[in-house]
């Protein structure tokens, strides 16, 4: 005879846990609200797991994994379940940590939460690392666009001579710069600080995110990837940190709906409609793929630089890597005359991350 299972609902927050409970009778009820920390939370357990094994869900949030974490390690099946994923019916209008940790433990028991992936504590920190380093690079964007407006509200344009923007040429020029009043000039000042602060601290993560990586179980994976145009090494640790095992998902199409790059479908009956993309998925996976897209209105070649980071891959890597190139210029080309640039290069982005995709399982030597 198969041990009882008692159902645990869990509405998390900073400072407590709100907690239901489905007894192995069938009947489901409020069991209280405890206090968010691991010595209360392992008396719950024990208290609730005399006579069942407990299961135990919550959704997931910025308090991350740890909870799960521990609930798996005091023996409870424990599941962390996508928020947006959770059946909430149109008519409820009240919203209580009770009421929410009694939706879920029903929700639990009926089988109807569908769980996120959750990484170990290694692959959690690669991916914080990954994602200060987005941060970074979006604070340094920021702080050029200030100093960048700041000048052109003084009438200050960059000279033709000087070339590109942020160029060494350009912050030669730009150290020439002073202004007549000491409240612009402290202005510039600080915008210029900035800018170069942010400069040294993406430097400083790239090398930190090298480094890292160097000493990954990911490394094969970040490899292969690079096997591909437009994918190098900050696009693949991305990849890998944001999406994990790659052969998690049973297909590439599976694959492309985790990164949000299908189309929206409203169908009844006979009536067919798609719209734009769903932008469900991971915005960070979405936007480096986008970026690595743009390499497919190029013809297809093998540069000095893809040659060298193909130079460790497989010939089967190298395969999907050319298939891939010839495939996502055809579609560009085909779809770009038709339909803009812009949904060319989604249409372009979409298929890329199904070679991703081809490229992971070979990397972790499962057939593509």
């Amino acid at each position: 005879m198969s041990e009882p299972i008692r159902y645990l609902g869990l509405d998390v927050s900073k400072d407590s846990i709100a907690v239901a409970v489905a007894e192995p009778d069938g009947s489901v009820a409020t069991y209280g609200t405890i206090a968010n920390d691991p010595g209360t939370v392992r008396r719950l357990v024990a208290k609730l797991s005399g006579d069942a094994a407990l299961s135990a869900a919550y959704e997931a949030g910025p308090t991350g994994y740890a909870l799960h974490r521990q609930l798996v390690s005091l023996g409870v099946r424990s599941q962390v379940v996508a928020p947006t994923l959770i059946p909430r019916p149109p008519g409820n209008r009240v919203k209580t940590d009770r009421r929410d940790a009694l939706q879920l433990v029903r929700l639990l028991r009926r089988g109807d939460l569908v769980p996120v992936w959750v990484p170990d504590q290694a692959h959690e920190a690669l991916r914080d690392l990954v994602r200060a380093r987005d941060d970074a690079r979006t604070d340094a964007l920021r702080a050029k666009h200030r100093l960048g407006k700041f000048l052109l509200r003084q009438g200050i344009v960059r000279p033709a001579r000087v070339g590109q923007p942020w160029s060494m040429k350009y912050h030669a020029w730009l150290n020439t710069l002073a202004f007549s009043d000491r409240a612009a000039q402290l202005t510039f000042d600080d915008y210029l600080s900035c800018v170069r602060s942010g400069d040294q601290r993406l430097r400083r993560l790239d090398t930190a995110l090298a480094d890292c990586a160097a000493d990954s179980p990911h490394r094969e994976m970040l490899r292969a990837l690079q096997a591909l145009r437009g994918i190098g090494f900050l696009t693949a640790v991305t990849i890998v940190a944001e999406a994990g095992d790659l052969r998690r998902f049973h297909s590439a199409a599976a694959f492309m709906a985790y990164v949000g790059l299908v189309p929206s479908e409203h169908s009844s009956g006979a009536t067919r409609r798609r719209g734009h993309i769903t932008k469900t998925g991971n915005r960070l996976l979405r936007h480096v793929l986008g970026e690595a897209a743009h390499h497919a209105r190029l013809q297809p070649a093998v540069s000095a630089g893809l040659r060298r980071r193909q130079a460790d891959a497989s010939r089967e890597v190298v395969d999907i890597s050319w298939r891939c190139q010839t495939r996502l210029h055809h579609k560009y080309r085909h779809l770009g005359a038709r339909l803009g640039r812009p949904r060319a290069l989604t249409a372009v982005a979409r298929e890329l991350a199904g070679f991703v995709w081809a490229v992971g399982r070979v990397a972790e030597g499962m057939p593509a």
